[in-house]
């Protein structure tokens, strides 16, 4: 199997290198005869074979695209942005899978909540079914002005609440941004 995974990756490599390398040599236009689509599903094909099922990890869950992926991918290839209609029918569609809390009850244990942002575990082959992952927040977000090592992809969740005119996030006036929130997570 390790011979096989190997080979996958120096193929995954070479084809990589290749296509570097026609496209510098040609100016940016594609020689290789290939549709962005045909490339698109070899490269595809190529990462699907490289990868195995094992322990908890499935193949399909690690590399599989939903409906809103592919959509804003083909945009996003196509150099084109989602329609306003198009991106608001998206929206719809995910706002209704959202699972709202069964009791009513947003907000739990901070100090859990702190486990979970601090924990990068979760959907490694070794894991247990079952187990919470991490959620590995701080690689893209500052959460506490102690953390000193914090990424800045996402927005500062630093005194959120505050930020937003939240003193109680029980009160009726908070319910709109408490929701807003449990439906981005």
């Amino acid at each position: 199997m390790m011979k096989k995974h190997r080979l996958a990756l120096i193929t995954a490599a070479l084809l990589g290198a290749a296509s570097l390398l026609v496209a510098c040599a040609s100016g940016g236009v594609d020689q290789t005869g290939l549709s962005s689509a045909q490339l698109d599903a070899l490269t595809q094909d190529v990462v699907k074979n490289s990868f195995q099922d094992k322990g908890i990890v499935k193949v399909s869950q690690a590399l599989g695209e939903d409906p809103t992926d592919q959509a804003c991918s083909a945009a996003d290839v196509a150099g084109h942005p989602l329609s306003a209609d198009r991106a608001k029918e998206i929206e719809a569609l995910n706002l209704k899978t959202i699972q709202w809390p069964a009791d009513g009850k947003y907000l739990g244990d901070w100090k859990e909540g702190e486990k979970i942002a601090q924990s990068g575990r979760g959907r490694t082959w070794t894991d247990k079914a079952g187990a919470a992952n991490g959620g590995n927040c701080y690689n893209c977000h500052q959460i506490d002005k102690k953390e000193i090592s914090f990424g800045t992809i996402g927005p500062s969740l630093y005194n959120y609440g505050k930020q937003r005119g939240v003193t109680d996030p029980a009160s009726p006036q908070a319910q709109e941004v408490v929701k807003y929130t449990w439906g981005k997570i």
